[in-house]
């Protein structure tokens, strides 16, 4: 009977060494993942995990760079407290972070973050590019023509000018160009979507898409955000009164990559579709990206009576409801300052005929 006390007394004493030991080693393993620190050479580390990755390819990977010591406790120790789904993208890796950061920062997909600003007033043409120089970026659409990268967003559309919103967009490494023109077009949408039930009332558009054009060339004209409305004002005057719209910009957009920054009187008689001095009406598309200001401002226009304007110079402009005031507008802020950001639009810079306008005006924006 002793002998089987003894014996069992023994049992009991090596389970509980064995649990003493088992509990002073997960201990220590716990600390060593709570307080050891990644080894990065630099202050960071930029690291890929591709797609079909797991942890432990990850881990291994991480010990051969010397990121880590050792990749077995940190497998250990992320399979026991089911740490193991990480998710690909690109991750930033900051030196002395401890493992257990890096173990979270893979399983929440806490991957580097970058961002691609489509300006406000920006063409299609510019929109591309600078896709273009996102290198973080997949690129799908380099290379296609409009009507391509139509077909490759899958939109209902014939033409891509003014479709995409002006804004900053913030995405991961390995999202496409395709992605990043899809949320702009969606934003664009329900931006338009929500600011057209609010409209006023007998405007001359005939569709929503006639006012997005609008917009866009309230856009290119406005320099001052106050005086977006008051811009717009002009335009649905001369669309009401039936006199063409005039207007710089659209020209300019015509003339495409031929313009060289200096608007001369013989643009203005080149026959182009956009060109507001020899045709009646908007232009068949947009000129540009519009911005919710400007969106705002087309379908809410200040309508005073005003069927001119001239650029001051400081970025505001000369509002006018005769050519006689119009012209002596001109006289004042263009003619006689000469500077080559001034010029006068819409309508005749200083005379009843647009073609004598002067012969080197500049836009405020390419």
């Amino acid at each position: 009977m002793i002998n089987r006390r003894a014996g069992f007394a023994l049992v009991v004493m090596l389970f509980l060494s064995m649990g003493i030991l088992l509990w002073y080693a997960w201990s220590a393993l716990e600390n060593y993942i709570e307080t050891t620190g990644l080894t990065i050479a630099e202050e960071q580390l930029l690291y890929h995990v591709k797609p079909g990755a797991n942890l432990t390819g990850v881990a291994a990977d991480l010990a051969d760079k010397g990121v880590i010591a050792h990749s077995l406790p940190l497998v250990f120790y992320a399979r026991v407290n089911n740490l193991t789904s990480i998710k690909t993208g690109e991750y930033q890796f900051q030196h002395g972070v401890p493992l257990l950061s890096l173990l979270q920062q893979l399983n929440d997909g806490d991957v580097t973050e970058y961002r691609v600003t489509l300006l406000e007033g920006w063409n299609i043409s510019q929109v591309m590019a600078e896709l273009g120089r996102q290198e973080k970026l997949k690129h799908q659409l380099a290379g296609l023509d409009d009507k391509q990268i139509i077909k490759s967003l899958g939109l209902d559309i014939t033409h891509l000018e003014g479709q995409f919103f002006p804004d900053t967009y913030y995405y991961h490494v390995g999202t496409t160009d395709t992605a990043i023109l899809l949320r702009a077009y969606q934003r664009m949408q329900r931006i338009f979507n929500e600011l057209w039930p609010q409209r006023a009332a007998d405007l001359p558009y005939k569709s929503p898409y006639e006012a997005l054009i609008m917009a866009s060339i309230v856009e290119k004209e406005s320099g001052l955000v106050a005086e977006r409305a008051r811009i717009a004002g002009v335009f649905v005057e001369r669309l009401r009164r039936k006199m063409r719209l005039q207007t710089d910009p659209t020209v300019i957009y015509g003339l495409g990559k031929s313009y060289n920054g200096n608007l001369t009187r013989k643009h203005l008689k080149m026959p182009t579709p956009y060109n507001t001095y020899t045709n009646s009406g908007l232009p068949p598309t947009p000129i540009a990206m519009p911005s919710a200001g400007a969106i705002a401002a087309a379908l809410n226009p200040e309508v005073e009576g005003y069927i001119y304007f001239v650029a001051k110079g400081d970025g505001s402009h000369q509002f006018s409801k005769t050519l006689a005031m119009h012209n002596k507008a001109v006289k004042k802020y263009q003619i006689q300052q000469r500077a080559s950001n001034y010029r006068s639009s819409p309508g005749p810079r200083s005379t009843p005929d647009p073609a004598s306008a002067a012969d080197n005006v500049s836009t405020k924006r390419d």
